[in-house]
């Protein structure tokens, strides 16, 4: 399961920044995806409602940790002042404030306006808490699920947040983005089943996942979207715009500088401001978003104190850029928090979508010709790992060859997945020598020979004579130097490669239309993976615009042990599903995979408090830190 910030709602071009990281987010890290909602019926108490059994909490692997009526977070500081203004930092630019279109650039930081029907807790894997709904009920066979809503949820306007808001919102989110729509394919209708009850009903049972991703939907206010603006023009939810749109979450927008900066300021009687879930959060009076579109630029304003916060994503930047007086004054504080919360694979993604990328030794050989420990050596100053798992630096990932109920489930598909993984564990080449990168340049060409390329006049050329050339698509400029490196060891081999650098529309567009040979890109992964699976690497996806299959993976065997991961009924059953995919997608050879850095790296000014402990997968910033005034004071900050 991917939260709706993991999911996102646009295809991503580059390695923008977050508020928080997705794990191991480098500058050298790559991007990290619809039915008709049925006719709603009239508002009426069903007497399936009626012996209904509602839950304030949601988990997928058992009980929630906290019970009904429980006053807040433990990780929270329920104290926590409310003051001060948090500046923060954006990669590229924007030009619009609704982020449910894919067309266009959405400003960052919309979800600070919005509620959701439940928030998650960062102290537990896939459990989710009560917001806008007070409670949620569903069957046994988990064919379906009902959120109560509020009676006290408010827009920003005054106006009750009601039932119809959450089914118009959900069938507008379904329209117009192709990615959430496949997202939630399952859901075969959302309807209005009370006064102040929503029923999503689902096409399948036992998919234990769907009750809760529901949940996550970002409601909003149909009455002001279906209304007209200033001029009297009626408002489209399915196109850009750079009005103000009305939110009931913590903060609403203040200012817009459009492609510039954006500010939120905190909602003074925000309605939820008491409830379980908020208590100690949402502490700042003011998040101000600055853009940069240059990181170089965008370092140096840090250290001229123009935002305060920053996630160094760049290992060379982390090596020598932090050495100025700040630092050295305790003015500036580099700490870095380990994630614990989801996984990664980073890799250079070739489009299987195209005939020189269909054989599986021209996929390995592509790998054996990346001198990955010269490129960390030399670019990265030795701080990465060769990633070796789609599910990187959590228990998901798998090692060694399969046993218990992985050997069970990889068993039940032995006719539709390779028979290496019953053998071998898979294994990235070792490049630490000059004689074993020689090896793996030898092994490499005899794949190629292997596969019909030989070498003509010096090029790689298919038995039609025709070049293989790869074009590495790059939409951000810190993957240039990543891709020139690469470049010499495919050119020994006799392939023809050019590196093309494009704006982010263009990428994004080339993205959607799949028209590229190689990107750098990656996917971010929870710790209860689910029907995000589908989208990622599931063949019906493949060639849908707008999904994550940026790889085109077409494979039954794939399919099928999706399907176990979605409807494993415990925690065992996931992991060893989980471990039995992610050792089928590696033995494919789908990717090259690249690096990945178990931390998050972060420099702030030291102007803010936290609580002692923070959540163990998360470090819940800004969410749960604040203004320290007595801080700032010393470090020259204002609130």
């Amino acid at each position: 399961m991917l939260s709706a910030a993991l999911l996102g709602l646009a295809l991503l071009a580059g390695p923008a920044r977050a508020q928080e990281a997705a794990p191991a987010t480098t500058q050298e890290t790559a991007p990290a995806a619809a039915p008709a909602a049925a006719e709603q019926p009239s508002p009426s108490a069903s007497p399936v409602a009626q012996t209904r059994v509602w839950h304030h909490a949601l988990s997928l692997l058992g009980t929630p940790k906290y019970p009904d009526g429980f006053k807040h977070f433990d990780y929270v500081n329920p104290d926590a002042p409310k003051d001060g203004l948090l500046r923060l930092s954006y990669d590229g630019t924007f030009d619009s404030l609704n982020d449910i279109v894919t067309r266009g650039t959405p400003v960052v930081g919309l979800q600070l306006i919005y509620d959701t029907l439940m928030a998650p807790s960062s102290d537990e894997v896939a459990t989710e808490y009560g917001l806008l709904a007070e409670a949620v009920s569903y069957p046994d066979d988990f064919a379906s699920v009902t959120y109560r809503l509020r009676p006290e949820a408010k827009w920003h306007d005054g106006q009750p947040v009601t039932a119809e808001d959450v089914v118009w919102s959900f069938e507008q989110l379904t329209k117009n983005n192709p990615r959430q729509a496949y997202y939630y394919s399952h859901v075969k209708s959302a309807a209005v089943t009370g006064e102040r009850e929503v029923t999503f009903t689902f096409d399948q049972a036992g998919n234990r996942e769907l009750p809760q991703i529901v949940g996550q939907i970002r409601v909003m206010p149909k009455h002001w979207w279906t209304g007209t603006d200033a001029s009297g023009k009626p408002r489209d939810i399915s196109q850009t715009t750079l009005e103000t749109p009305l939110g009931s979450g913590p903060y609403k927008i203040k200012q817009v500088v459009p492609g510039r900066t954006i500010s939120y300021e905190r909602v003074p009687d925000y309605w939820g401001r008491d409830l379980p879930v908020n208590v100690g959060t949402n502490n700042f009076n003011e998040q101000r978003y600055e853009y940069f579109r240059d990181n170089t630029v965008e370092l140096e304003a840090f250290k001229g104190d123009q935002y305060d916060f920053r996630v160094e994503t760049s290992a060379k930047d982390w090596a020598t850029a932090y050495d100025f007086p700040a630092v050295k004054q305790g003015k500036v504080i580099l700490e870095e928090f380990a994630n614990r919360a989801s996984g990664q694979m980073q890799a250079f993604i070739p489009n299987l979508r195209r005939e020189k990328f269909q054989d599986q030794r021209v996929r390995r050989a592509l790998n054996l010709a990346l001198d990955f420990d010269g490129m960390n050596r030399t670019l990265f100053f030795g701080q990465y790992k060769r990633t070796s798992s789609y599910f990187q630096n959590t228990e998901l990932a798998s090692s060694g060859l399969p046993q218990g109920k992985e050997l069970e489930i990889l068993e039940s598909v032995k006719d539709m997945v390779p028979a290496s993984v019953f053998t071998t564990p898979y294994t990235n080449p070792e490049g630490w020598s000059e004689g074993l990168r020689r090896s793996n340049l030898r092994e490499a060409a005899n794949l190629l020979r292997q596969a019909g390329f030989e070498i003509k006049g010096g090029k790689l050329v298919n038995a039609k004579g025709e070049p293989f050339t790869i074009e590495f698509l790059i939409g951000n400029p810190a993957f240039e130097r990543v891709a020139l490196f690469y470049k010499p060891g495919l050119e020994r081999l006799g392939i023809t490669v050019t590196v093309r650098q494009v704006d982010t529309s263009q990428y994004i567009n080339r993205l959607r239309s799949r028209d590229y040979d190689m990107i750098i890109a990656a996917w971010g992964q929870s710790l209860s993976p689910g029907n995000e699976q589908r989208d990622f690497w599931g063949s019906n996806a493949a060639d849908r615009e707008g999904s994550s299959n940026y790889a085109g993976i077409k494979d039954p065997g794939i399919d099928a042990l999706i399907e176990k991961v979605i409807y494993a009924r415990d925690r065992d059953e996931l992991v060893a599903a989980t471990h039995a995919l992610d050792r089928v997608l590696l033995a494919h050879d789908y990717v090259v995979p690249s690096w990945n850095y178990p931390n998050t790296r972060t420099a702030r000014w030291n102007r803010f408090g936290r609580p002692s402990t923070l959540p163990e997968y998360s470090f819940g910033f800004p969410d749960i830190w604040w203004w320290d005034a007595q801080k700032a004071a010393q470090t020259g900050g204002t609130p």
